[in-house]
């Protein structure tokens, strides 16, 4: 079992920001357990949170750029990949500019404040979605593809073909994320000079010199030219060199180009918000091509999760029978809805209820034809939970459970006399002030019947 990972202490980085040319402070910040990555706007009133989550991108000109409810975050891909480059599940991003600092056009500098800032383990297991078909998504007006195919670990290879002399077909790959430190995470952001002047005609890449990106010159450069670059660079002269690249910079490696491509996959690949097992194999990537598929891999992986329905041995002797379950939960009959507690852990609880034709419900319920209320199996799986938070005090019988939030409730499938409901509960942020948030799911007969988010805080018996 690999266990989740964030930073061991906070860590800031200031520089100014590609696009927008605007000075900004870049802070990471440990985060609890099925975090993911977050970014805080601290600029904003309320200090918004945008999550990294492809569903919020809005734009990929020039970077992946995402919005949620007006407030936006651009050019995220370089920090992200970094990230997950150093093995790190969970940390908060917050800045005081809607773009994190360019810094060289790379992610060097993030993955060395990751490292600065230790990396510890969390007391979870990390969820990685394992590949086990081929899945592609394809471009058509651009011919740009990507294809993840099964694989032992998380690899990645990048094909591109510029079209152009002075940077033709590249390649790049690494075998392992373990590789992404040495290999890729130097590799800076690059242009063509006739992207350069129309980004320039634009107002972009305000914050732009010849330090943080390369410049492949794909066209003469008219004099006109060669002065407003003067002045955009703040340049006494400008000339280009043997190997194409405007100015006397030198590259870290010869296909830095395809690399840094890789290294914007890999990027865009963490807005799917789980980590993922197999090979992908990026023909022409581009933050387009790339964010799509991360939102269609998103959807399968979270089609799959939903529709994956944990087995468990119910001829094996319970962790709780129904005589402990009561010593612990201050419910009784008819409202203890539960039989059996299967399996309980640190951050998760499984629990039982044969639900029988004499349940008292039934009676008023729909009795010709009679279906368990969905806020009956909505309080079952609260008092499942409700065993996990319990379980947190060494004397749970003087204790009381109290809902203090349901939200994202879905019911999907009818539970009908006979059923066996099994009810799974996970937490999504660690036990506090004995207040506990988890996912409550419920199955029966192979499906998943019904799903939300459960808020509860336990509190002492007036005595």
């Amino acid at each position: 079992m690999v266990k989740q990972k964030t930073i061991a202490s906070e860590i800031s980085l200031t520089g100014v920001g590609l696009h927008t040319g605007q000075e900004v402070t870049m802070t990471f910040k440990p985060a609890p357990i099925n975090n993911g990555y977050t970014f805080v706007r601290v600029d904003l009133e309320g200090q918004p949170i945008i999550e990294a989550d492809a569903n919020y991108v809005v734009n990929t000109q020039r970077g992946t750029n995402l919005e949620k409810r007006g407030v936006k975050i651009q050019t995220s891909e370089h920090v992200l990949a970094a990230f997950v480059g150093c093995d790190v599940d969970n940390v908060i991003i917050e800045l005081n500019a809607s773009e994190p600092p360019i810094m060289d056009g790379s992610s060097k500098y993030f993955v060395e404040a990751i490292e600065k800032a230790g990396i510890v383990e969390q007391d979870a297991e990390r969820k990685v979605f394992v590949i086990k078909d081929v899945i592609s998504y394809t471009d058509e007006v651009t011919g740009s593809e990507i294809t993840i195919i099964p694989s032992d670990n998380y690899s990645v290879t990048a094909m591109v073909d510029f079209g152009t002399k002075v940077l033709g077909t590249q390649n790049a790959s690494i075998k392992n994320i373990s590789e992404f430190k040495s290999e890729i995470s130097n590799s800076r952001t690059f242009s063509f000079l006739h992207e350069l002047e129309m980004l320039l005609n634009n107002g972009l890449i305000k914050g732009g010199d010849l330090n943080n990106a390369i410049v492949y010159v794909d066209k003469d450069i008219s004099t006109e030219t060669m002065e407003n670059l003067k002045k955009a660079f703040n340049k006494e002269s400008i000339s280009v060199k043997q190997n194409g690249i405007l100015d006397n910079l030198t590259l870290h490696h010869p296909n830095e180009a395809a690399r840094h491509k890789l290294l914007d996959v890999i990027g865009d690949l963490a807005l799917i918000g789980t980590r993922i097992q197999g090979k992908v194999i990026a023909n022409k990537p581009g933050h387009f091509v790339n964010t799509q598929f991360a939102k269609k891999l998103s959807k399968i992986i979270k089609i799959e999760e939903r529709n994956q329905v944990p087995v468990y041995d119910l001829n094996k002797e319970p962790l709780m029978d129904i005589h402990q379950i009561m010593k612990m939960l201050p419910h009784r009959p008819p409202f203890l809805l539960i039989d059996k507690i299967l399996e309980l852990t640190d951050n998760g609880v499984v629990g039982l209820k044969n639900v029988t034709m004499n349940e008292p419900f039934f009676v008023g319920h729909f009795p010709d034809a009679p279906v368990m209320p969905g806020v009956l199996i909505v309080e079952a799986m609260a008092q499942t939970g409700g065993i996990l938070v319990l379980s947190t005090v060494p004397d749970p019988e003087n204790y009381l459970t109290y809902f203090m939030k349901i939200d994202n409730v879905k019911f999907k499938q009818k539970v009908l006399p006979g059923d066996t409901l099994i009810f799974k509960c996970d937490l999504i942020t660690s036990i506090r002030r004995g207040i506990c948030h988890m996912q409550a799911n419920a199955y029966a007969n192979g499906k998943l019947v019904a799903e939300a988010e459960l808020m509860a805080q336990i509190v002492k018996k007036q005595q």
